[in-house]
């Protein structure tokens, strides 16, 4: 008999603007490739444009999405109560001071009640009752709705690398504002504790699950983020395409201002025309992009050619610690731009009007962007912790660095600027070795295996389901 197509709703707390949102948008087309019926329930925003809008962002899939927009505009985000498909402002794992998502560690029990009453009305309104599965991302008051909703239906979950972080934090001593930590300590580990398996990216990431959450190593699922086919090695432009997004169109920002307030003459890009080091992804202090500004003005002397840092992301009004911006001026280094806020789907053409990715960021549990860039011959400097580690080859497909370590960033800077020839060699290699370990493909069907195995496994489960891969 033919597999019957299990239905999986999938969902995810956060309005689009992170690696998670991409991860979650691009498994849920690899179920439906395999014969799932998917739904997608994300948080939204309709006040960003549609790089925020769960119905865009997620398109080509049968999309609910929760607008959080309402709940910002109120007198108070926490405790809005609205009608169907808005909710409460999420929380974070990252304390940002002045974010318009506050720590989730510091809101109160009424606050949370009412977060997860909402997404319980939301779940319903997904069509989580006519579902075999669910795949939740991240774990978050939406673990708490399923459980109380609908207890006996299966939950596969995919833990994203921030929980961690904020679990770690927590165990080594709450910050200051961080009154009712203990108790989302518990929550966190109470819904790990409920999902069927849980799923990571790399054994590091198993490994801090395993200690983070109290678990049995057994329960997790080890499988990497992918890239898909618009990856890939081209011919393009470069000059064209740096007029278009730092001149005519510039979406750069600096604090308090719109996209667009940070913007360039064509006389700036000239450095362009040399040898362009990219930087993709988000403002946050993990990322450790002032370090990475200072090493390039430390190295920029050196270079016996022209180059350039350009860095692509920074989510509007978003930042931790010191802007970027601010960084460039106080430094007064040249060659450095902000190119803002794109989408997922522009990356392919940033990424192949440069010549490599550097990547100073101290906490990722996997590193999407790295395979991306690899899977258009770009060689990646990275950190030697967690999924870089794991995703690049010191010296055949990138650098490896120490975390943290100026003076060893700024040496690997040097080298991949000075010696061309073995850059472009690395580039190469490094495509190769991603296209046999990365592709979303081979994930994805690894992943619907498992949620197969989930769903013939729970109690649940209909008696004449036939599952299999």
């Amino acid at each position: 008999m033919p597999v019957i197509a299990n239905k999986v709703l999938m969902g995810i707390y956060f309005f689009p603007r992170g690696g998670s949102a991409h991860v979650c948008r691009a498994v849920a087309r690899e179920f439906e490739r395999n014969d799932f019926e998917v739904s997608v329930l994300s948080g939204s925003r309709s006040d960003l444009g549609d790089l925020a809008l769960a119905s865009s962002f997620y398109s080509r899939l049968n999309v609910h999405g929760v607008d959080f927009t309402p709940a910002l505009q109120s007198p108070d985000p926490l405790r809005y109560s609205g009608p169907a498909g808005t909710a409460p402002m999420h929380g974070s794992y990252e304390d940002r001071p002045g974010a318009e998502d506050p720590v989730l560690a510091s809101i109160d029990d009424a606050a949370y009640e009412l977060q997860v009453a909402t997404w319980e009305r939301e779940l319903h309104l997904a069509g989580a009752a006519e579902a075999d599965l669910l795949y939740l991302h991240h774990l978050t008051p939406l673990n708490e709705a399923a459980a109380r909703a609908f207890p006996g239906l299966p939950v596969l979950g995919h833990i994203h690398g921030t929980e961690l972080l904020m679990l770690e934090r927590i165990a080594a001593g709450a910050p200051a504002g961080w009154a009712h930590a203990a108790a989302w300590a518990e929550r966190i580990c109470g819904w790990a504790e409920r999902c069927d398996r849980i799923v990571v990216s790399n054994p590091d990431g198993l490994a801090r699950g395993a200690a983070a959450l109290d678990l049995d190593p057994e329960r997790f699922v080890c499988a990497p983020n992918g890239f898909d086919q618009s990856f890939v090695p081209r011919r393009t432009d470069r000059r064209a395409h740096w007029r278009q997004h730092l001149v005519e169109d510039p979406r750069g920002w600096r604090p308090g201002s719109p996209p667009g307030s940070v913007a360039y003459e064509e006389g700036d890009l000239k450095a362009l025309d040399g040898t362009v080091l990219l930087y993709v992804g988000r403002f946050t202090e993990v990322k450790r992009l002032a370090l990475l500004i200072e090493a390039f003005a430390l190295a920029r002397p050196r270079f016996r050619e022209a180059a350039a840092l350009v860095l692509v992301g920074g989510h509007p009004g978003e930042w931790e610690g010191e802007h970027p911006i601010e960084t460039v001026e106080r430094l007064g280094c040249p060659d450095v731009f902000l190119a803002g806020w794109h989408s997922h789907d522009d990356l392919p053409d940033f990424l192949r009007s440069a010549d490599l990715l550097v990547h100073a960021s101290v906490h990722e549990q996997f590193g999407q962007v790295l395979v991306e860039a690899m899977a258009c011959e770009l060689p990646v400097i990275a950190v030697d912790r967690g999924g870089p580690s794991e995703i690049v080859d010191d010296p055949d497909t990138g650098w490896l660095i120490p975390p943290d370590d100026t003076e060893a960033l700024v040496e690997a800077m040097v080298a991949a600027v000075n010696d061309p020839a073995d850059r472009r060699l690395r580039g190469q290699r490094a495509r190769g070795d991603v296209v046999g370990r990365y592709a979303w493909q081979q994930i994805g069907s690894e992943l619907t295996a498992v949620a197969r195995e989930v769903a013939a496994e729970s109690p649940s489960a209909s008696a004449g389901l036939e599952l299999g891969s």
